[in-house]
């Protein structure tokens, strides 16, 4: 074995961990855990503003 067949085996493994990693994303039951995740930031982007925005209402 030298590192040429290091090397395939490597390149091998990292396809598959790749593949399997796509299809545990793309799969249509997790979608709706994403999106979630996907719009959670937002909301607290969302809370935060209202909480400037009342601040400020109280400081005029």
């Amino acid at each position: 074995m030298d590192i040429n067949d290091l090397r395939g085996i490597v390149t091998a493994v990292t396809m598959l961990a790749f593949i399997v990693l796509s299809v545990f994303a793309w799969r249509r039951y997790r979608a709706a855990e994403f999106e979630e995740s996907a719009r959670r930031p937002l909301e607290d982007d969302q809370y935060i503003t209202q909480d400037i925005a009342n601040q400020t209402r109280e400081n005029t």
